[in-house]
């Protein structure tokens, strides 16, 4: 089986937040459309994300091994451990759906803090001395952004905006997914109304995303 991972960034439940809600009607749909797949959930905001610390690497994003992880305290090589874990599940996974709101021009903080931990030595890139290449076009991935924002953001704002949705896809296109799609719940407003309206419309797009980010 292949495996979905769907990473969600938001304290708010699924009924409560807009992102979650199409993030969902995306999972389902896209397991209906092929189901060779498995989710497996990951909850930013109910993960211990470890802090980096420099102890943990013996150099840029290569992590610790033998004597010098073994000189780690107990809590220190627990955070390694994990660190392992999150770049492994990363890494095992085909297609990736990320589900979050738009907080001051960008992403809540634990989606920036988890891309920290994936992108380490030998796991997801490659460090050389000349250069740093992705490691993840071994195989075919798709990736969809999900992001939910209150206002409604004219196309010739949205390079401008939109610096979380860019910086994801830069990311991942440089650690080698290849084929990046965003979904917008724009104009979520301030009313139930309005965020239902949102929400409907994005919806509406799924079938036409899921066609452009993974052809068999």
């Amino acid at each position: 089986m292949k495996k979905l991972l769907y990473i969600t960034v938001n304290s708010k439940p699924e009924e409560l937040s807009a992102s979650k809600t199409v993030g969902r009607a995306f999972v389902n749909r896209f397991l209906e459309t092929y189901n060779d797949f498995q989710v497996e959930e990951l909850d930013l905001f109910e993960t211990e994300l470890p802090r980096l610390q420099y102890e943990y690497f013996e150099n840029r994003n290569c992590l610790v091994e033998k004597e010098s992880f073994n000189k780690l305290d107990k809590k220190g090589q627990d955070e390694v451990h994990k660190i392992v874990k999150l770049a492994d599940q990363f890494k095992e996974a085909d297609m990736y759906v990320i589900a979050a709101p738009m907080w001051s021009l960008s992403f809540p903080a634990p989606l920036k803090e988890y891309i920290d931990c994936i992108l380490i030595e030998g796991k997801t890139v490659e460090i050389n001395k000349d250069k740093i290449d992705g490691l993840l076009d071994d195989k075919q991935r798709g990736m969809v952004y999900i992001q939910s924002s209150g206002a409604s953001i004219p196309w010739i704002l949205k390079m401008v905006m939109n610096k979380g949705v860019n910086y994801i896809e830069d990311i991942m296109k440089f650690a080698g997914i290849k084929r990046f799609e965003e979904l917008l719940v724009d104009g979520t407003g301030f009313t139930e109304e309005d965020k239902q309206k949102a929400v409907e419309k994005a919806i509406q797009k799924i079938d036409g995303v899921i066609a452009e980010v993974w052809r068999p």
